[in-house]
């Protein structure tokens, strides 16, 4: 579970003045960093490596101060160097990178001021280092608040469909398939999801733990996703004391998602990259609305042909959802959104709303629909916190106030991969919301260990009693 904005903030504040009077690069560099990564709350976890070795264009070796794949790249100096010649030095090693390992953030430091450079959006940033509190968020997915841009036709959907396709045909072609394989898909997909937003601490332990706790050449990936899994589905108090630390460090997430035992996949290198090169995606702005349908088509050669087609855009989602309920929901925000008692009622009303959809495929209009009553629900409870700040009261519980949940979402689909797929993806959306709600409200909010789950049922919506489905 990530920490909370606010104890990121504090103890940011905290870093900035023990660090006040550092100097020296040589001495005092590595114990600046290993205190930064804590104020992220992942210290005394493998985040990256110092000196992490390149060879330049030249030929030459280079030496990088950290790197954290896909997540960071620092260059350190002694207080009251030039930072724009070491920037240029950064940049230069970004450039002798695998695609696996190019970072997000380019940051170099001087104990006394931070040149950062976002690579994905371009963005610089340059403040000094009593500052940091102030800017504490910009590296906030260190600690897994990531943006949620939730922007469904962003082509990061279509990319990692196809990558898990090639995941897909690797394992299909050594024999392992049916329901092992889409069982073993799903739980992979959550892992991927987990690792870029804040379900697995630190970021990116999932991709560590394949890319360096599993043999190049693969022959014990199988056995070690066998064992991860077990993990996942064992409470922290019930794990064994001898269970090794790239383990260990993974929370309890329940909600059955990996209790069934799966018969055990036998990997090659190929199989193995093919893995590695899902993992280096940011899989933080998938978009779960689409992006089941896209995952559903690689399991058929023919819909891969045509990859992304053939969905329901969330634009012509929310055409049917609009005026079947959501409009009406939020004209009536609009006219209560001043009243105390009223919102209350308002609040309970979205948390009695249930969404059932008797073909529900991959779950597209299930997770809008949901995600649209979280989204009411976060106006809700940001206009009852302003009321509050007018009574001078400013705390608000976020984990006590946020009661819509997944489980007001029912579903029947006659595929049964389809099916797995649409209870996934309710936990994903579910995710990116309290994120937000995170983000908003300095308070971490996280439903991990899962206990809520959606209803979807397997089965065939023309003969089963939708009254038994959905009460």
């Amino acid at each position: 579970m990530p920490i909370s904005i606010n104890d990121i903030k504090n103890k940011a504040l905290a870093f900035s003045q023990h660090w006040e009077n550092a100097k020296d690069e040589a001495s005092e560099a590595k114990p600046f960093w290993l205190d930064f990564f804590d104020i992220y709350g992942v210290s005394n976890k493998r985040v990256g490596s110092f000196e992490h070795h390149v060879k330049k264009p030249n030929g030459r070796n280079g030496y990088i101060d950290l790197l954290w794949p896909g997540q960071l790249l620092v260059e350190h100096k002694s207080k009251g160097k030039d930072l724009n010649a070491a920037m240029d030095q950064a940049m230069g090693y970004v450039h002798c990178l695998s695609d696996d390992e190019v970072p997000e953030l380019v940051v170099v430091c001087d104990f006394e001021r931070f040149e950062c450079r976002n690579l994905k959006t371009g963005d610089p940033l340059s403040f000094e280092t009593r500052h940091l509190h102030k800017h504490a968020m910009w590296f906030g997915q260190l600690a897994g608040y990531k943006p949620q841009r939730l922007a469904p036709e962003d082509p990061v959907n279509i990319k990692a469909a196809e990558r898990m396709g090639r995941l897909h045909d690797t394992l299909k072609a050594s024999g392992y398939q049916g329901h092992d394989l889409e069982v073993l898909l799903v739980r992979l997909l959550f892992c991927l999801f987990a690792d870029d937003t804040g379900i697995f601490q630190p970021a990116q332990i999932f991709q560590e733990f394949v890319r360096e706790h599993t043999q190049t050449g693969g022959r014990d990936l199988g056995p070690r996703l066998a064992q991860l899994f077990q993990v996942l589905n064992t409470p922290e108090a019930q794990r064994s004391a001898k269970l090794d630390a790239s383990l260990a460090q993974f929370p309890y997430i329940n909600g059955k998602l990996f209790a069934e035992q799966l018969r055990m996949a036998d990997f090659d290198e190929p199989m193995r990259q093919a893995l590695v090169k899902a993992s280096a995606l940011d899989w933080s702005e998938i978009s779960p609305a689409i992006f089941g349908s896209l995952f559903q088509s690689i399991m058929n050669a023919e819909a891969r042909r045509n990859l992304g087609a053939h969905y329901t855009s969330e634009a012509n989602i929310l055409k049917v959802i609009g005026p079947l309920f959501l409009d009406e929901l939020k004209q009536e925000f609009e006219a209560i959104a001043r009243h105390p008692a009223k919102l209350e009622a308002f609040h309970n009303k979205l948390c009695g709303i249930h969404l059932f959809d008797p073909a529900c495929g991959c779950g597209n209009f299930l997770v809008v629909g949901y995600r649209e009553l979280r989204k009411l629900e976060m106006r809700v409870l940001r206009a009852r916190h302003e009321l509050s700040d007018h009574k001078g009261q400013r705390t608000l519980d976020v984990e006590t106030l946020i009661r819509v949940n997944v489980n007001q979402c029912h579903g029947i689909e006659i595929e049964e991969f389809a099916a797995q797929i649409a209870q996934v993806a309710l936990w994903l959306v579910d995710h990116q919301m309290n994120l937000q709600a995170s983000v908003e409200f300095g308070q971490t909010f996280a439903r991990i260990p899962l206990v809520n789950s959606p209803h979807i049922v397997h089965g065939n919506a023309l003969q089963l009693n939708w009254a038994e489905v959905l009460p």
